[in-house]
């Protein structure tokens, strides 16, 4: 199944913001330096009246009208992610460099040939709208309002688009992981699997609270009251059910998960009480400050090793790859066609699967087998995970063609040792692939000709 690679993850497509220029990469070739100032008569008169250049990249400007617009859009972000805004002319200088890099990655989209369909663009809107809980409509005027108008965003989405497609074909091919380096990894985060800092619990609680005036007959009813919940517990009892029933913590309504974490950020109380427990355990009373705990280790496990436990689905697809006869938008139209045959119980998946599927599934009617977390490129994993059992989605555009995939099943499983041994593997190239991309964006700068101008005066 050729589309079944780790990946980086897709760009991640939000309102009302284009990818930062960190999630972008694009492999560097030599240019002649453009004539000094020289910039295309097209661009010119895409200058607005009272506008000005503040940088040249390979002959096209950066106006400073641009650079204002930028500046707007990232000081939303900080809004509304309530974080401090840097020194406006840190900000400023950023977000020009920011601009720079992407001016210089989509010249070298265009040269390298990369197009983008609409069908692909038109997929992306929908993603957006669908991640944010909103009608394509709905989506635009939610953008308007920041005085984003649709064909402006589609083409931040195309630009987005152009540059992940680049830097897949020509980063993630040339990153690899051995056998070797699985192993040592391996042996590494076993040899540090003791220390808090690398291992990662979830505990559950029931709180049964102690005022800070109570009188020692209070004391002793609390007590009693957090035993018999200790009891219910180690008999079998839901023990979320136990503490939406009788918790005193804010955390009863989520069953009393405090959440997966370093073990180093638990009270070295809960530590202590749980350290020696199996995962399912119920420890002893344990008397705090605030009061009577009953604690349950929930998950434990490695912080650098995948989880043991995990959700697999199963999946089938019917691919069909784009040609000089078969566009994208072709392609697309024929698959809609197949989920109308296949839902109206004209056809069934697997039939159209054998006889169209452009992939190694088709002889098994498209079927993928179980697959971990993971496992397929993010955009065709998005769309599955949203499918309930059985149910057929919108056709998929990926980097290998135009996909239509059911949902089967869905199962918890426990991960074999090999099984394990490929998440780590994946976990691996995934670091290696943020290393190797990052420093292709810098060699990308460093061989960019950039002219840097002065406001007028």
């Amino acid at each position: 199944m050729i589309f079944r690679v780790s990946a980086l993850s897709a760009a991640c497509l939000l309102i009302f913001a284009a990818l930062p220029v960190e999630a972008q990469g694009l492999r560097p070739v030599a240019r002649p330096a453009p004539t000094v100032g020289a910039v295309p008569a097209a661009a010119q008169g895409a200058i607005r009246q009272g506008d000005f250049i503040v940088t040249i990249v390979n002959s096209e400007p950066i106006t400073n009208h641009d650079v204002a617009v930028e500046v707007q859009r990232v000081q939303q972000q900080y809004a509304q992610q309530r974080q401090a805004l840097p020194d406006a002319r840190e900000l400023t200088r950023q977000v020009l460099e920011r601009l720079i890099n992407e001016k210089a990655q989509l010249q070298l989209a265009r040269e390298s040939g990369i197009k983008v369909d609409e069908p692909s663009v038109d997929q992306a809107e929908q993603s957006v709208a669908l991640q944010n809980q909103l009608s394509v409509d709905e989506l635009h005027r939610r953008i308007a309002q920041d005085g984003i108008n649709p064909q402006q965003f589609r083409d931040q989405l195309r630009n987005q688009l152009l540059l992940t497609r680049l830097r897949e074909r020509e980063v993630e091919p040339r990153v690899r992981v051995s056998d070797l380096e699985v192993e040592q990894y391996l042996q590494e985060q076993l040899a540090n699997s003791n220390a808090p800092a690398n291992q990662l619990i979830n505990i559950a609680q029931l709180l049964v609270a102690v005022p800070d005036q109570a009188s020692e007959t209070q004391v002793a009813a609390l007590q009693a009251k957090a035993q018999r919940a200790l009891e219910r517990a180690r008999a079998g009892e839901d023990f979320a059910t136990l503490a939406r029933e009788l918790s005193d913590a804010a955390d009863r309504t989520n069953g009393g998960q405090l959440g997966l974490r370093p073990a180093d950020r638990y009270p070295p109380l809960f530590l202590d009480a749980t350290r020696s427990l199996s995962v399912g355990g119920i420890s002893g009373l344990v008397r705090s400050g605030a009061g009577f705990h009953v604690l349950k280790l929930v998950e434990k496990r490695n912080a650098g090793l995948p989880p043991v436990v995990i959700t697999q689905s199963r999946a089938r697809h019917i691919l069909l790859r784009p040609s000089a006869q078969l566009s994208e938008a072709a392609a697309r139209d024929k698959l809609n066609d197949f989920r109308r045959r296949i839902q109206t119980g004209q056809t069934d998946f697997a039939t159209l699967a054998r006889e169209n599927s452009q992939d190694g599934s088709a002889e098994q009617g498209g079927d993928l087998g179980w697959a971990y977390p993971g496992q397929f490129v993010p955009e065709f994993e998005a769309v599955m995970n949203r499918l309930a059992p059985g149910q057929i989605g919108e056709p998929l555009i990926s980097r290998f063609g135009v996909h239509l995939i059911q949902l089967m099943e869905r199962r918890n499983t426990t991960l074999s040792e090999r099984e394990q041994r490929e998440m780590v593997r994946n976990m691996l190239r995934e670091k290696k692939l943020d290393e190797a991309y990052t420093n292709w964006v810098r060699d990308i700068r460093a061989r960019a000709y950039v002219e840097m101008r002065e406001p007028p005066q």
